[in-house]
């Protein structure tokens, strides 16, 4: 039951990063919501867990969804970069034409 979450989460982290990476409509709110589904549920599962003997099979699996979470985390601090700088250019801008020129220097 453990894996078939993190499954899950992998398959929602694969899709925001898709999503990202191609550029395609993306419902935020939804992929925070089903991320936010998976953290409740992989919390309440590993309280339940024996910590018996290492399972291959799940070290495996967590080994490729931090894998898959750090790429994820890059995409998504790339597109943060990429709207503070919108950000900052319709800003920039905004100051521009409500400005009189009173208090820029002349230009010559």
């Amino acid at each position: 039951m453990l894996i078939a979450s993190l499954t899950r989460l992998e398959a929602t982290i694969d899709a925001e990063t898709e999503a990202l990476l191609t550029r395609a409509p993306i419902d935020q709110d939804e992929f925070n919501r089903r991320k936010s589904q998976s953290l409740l549920e992989l919390t309440r599962l590993s309280r339940r867990r024996d910590e018996g003997a290492p399972d291959p099979d799940l070290a495996a699996c967590l080994a490729r969804l931090r894998d898959k979470l750090a790429r994820n985390q890059e995409v998504v601090a790339l597109h943060l970069r990429a709207v503070e700088e919108v950000s900052e250019v319709i800003a920039g801008a905004l100051r521009a034409a409500e400005s009189d020129g009173t208090y820029t220097p002349a230009h010559r």
